[in-house]
């Protein structure tokens, strides 16, 4: 069977594009060719530098990473790729499938959050999402939701049938893993971090719920003067509305003992991590939620929001909290960052628990949806 993999959001520079479904697409690409399955498969890509030994990688001209060039390409330049390479069938590995052509197709979709928080996205973005995921998950063959909420929301948000939905779960590269202490020591010394910093990790975005962070945060202080030492760092590249966060900071006279450090680099993100007293994730709605796993990865204790996807994640693994309980999180900082004790035992669970999932486990039960569409196909034709 010859099996092509829309990749196009594969981006390997310095931003937010990098992140999230990125992250997803280059994981899963590249576990898929270490499968070494007896079908052909082939990625279409533009990211010059990425590369996935065992999948035929087509480079394309077209400027992709510009959301216009990407939905035209995708749907009047891809469906005539697909017939004249003889695909069998197709993937979009992000929310959207080509909807001109008689491909049996699989599609994964992350989350549906411009269904449930429309305004935390352009209006644009917003009604694209909305008319391209529900024909694509209609038109599929099969959906891959990367958590049983998703699932169950594209369920119940497009009308399908739950046997056409498959939930495989995002997996946690073997790269993170707890940090020597004295790697972590150094560390913090050359990012001039003091030795207890709080961590969130991801797109800067008011899905993310920052703005509530920070009022927890300057609550927490407020009722611990002797903590001065303790910074939030609020690490990742600015996504959509970002700019009222650091408004948020500011106003609460947070400047000094908040950090933005931006983008990080993949190969730091291990150590960033490791060397944090304390991971937050506060969350108003996520599809999976990969920095959690990352951070239970790497031995450190996390606080999150206690939303159904998050949950499946982290297990018991975490201490969580409603997402718009400003003093539930004040008083999860509190009690993480007093009780030594208590963080062990998280940080300890939280390796247990990540231990649990794999881009090895991720790409074998992907491989699965495929064989089981390519028998639906074989077993329809006359």
């Amino acid at each position: 069977m010859r099996i092509a993999l829309n990749a196009q959001l594969i981006s390997t520079g310095a931003g937010y594009r990098a992140a999230g479904v990125s992250r997803y697409s280059q994981c899963l690409v590249q576990g898929l060719g270490r499968l070494e399955l007896p079908h052909h498969l082939e990625a279409y890509v533009r990211d010059p530098a990425f590369q996935a030994p065992g999948v035929e990688l087509v480079r394309t001209r077209w400027p992709t990473h510009r959301p216009l060039a990407r939905i035209l390409w995708e749907q009047l330049v891809l469906p005539r790729m697909l017939a004249a390479r003889g695909v069998e069938l197709v993937h979009g590995l992000v929310n959207v499938l080509p909807l001109a052509t008689p491909v049996p197709g699989v599609v994964t979709v992350h989350d549906l959050s411009f269904l449930h928080l429309p305004g935390a996205l352009p209006w644009a973005k917003r009604l694209y999402l909305r008319a391209l995921c529900r024909a694509s998950v209609r038109r599929a063959r099969a959906v891959i939701a990367v958590s049983r909420q998703t699932g169950q929301d594209v369920v119940r948000s497009f009308s399908v049938s739950a046997r056409r939905v498959h939930v495989v779960y995002n997996g946690v590269d073997d790269r993170f893993r707890p940090p020597d202490p004295a790697q972590a020591a150094a560390f913090r010394r050359a990012r001039g971090l003091p030795e207890r910093y709080v961590l969130y990790l991801g797109t800067l975005e008011p899905r993310k719920n920052l703005e509530r962070l920070l009022q927890a945060f300057a609550l927490w202080r407020s009722r611990h003067p002797g903590e001065e030492d303790v910074v939030l760092v609020l690490a990742g590249a600015g996504g959509w509305f970002y700019e009222s966060v650091f408004r948020r900071s500011e106003s609460l006279g947070l400047t000094r003992v908040v950090r933005f450090p931006g983008y990080l680099p993949p190969e730091e993100l291990p150590l960033w991590y490791g060397a944090a007293t304390v991971f937050v994730y506060p969350s108003l709605f996520e599809g999976f939620g990969l920095p959690v796993l990352e951070a239970m990865a790497c031995g450190t204790p996390v606080l999150c929001s206690d939303t159904a996807s998050l949950g499946e994640v982290v297990g018991d693994a975490a201490w969580t909290v409603p997402p718009q309980d400003t003093e539930a999180w004040a008083q999860g900082l509190a009690r993480l960052l007093s009780d030594p004790e208590a963080r062990t035992q998280l940080a300890r669970r939280g390796l247990a628990r990540a231990q649990m999932f794999s881009w090895q486990r991720t790409a074998q039960e992907t491989a699965a949806v495929y064989e089981a569409v390519g028998r639906s196909v074989s077993h329809r034709r006359p």
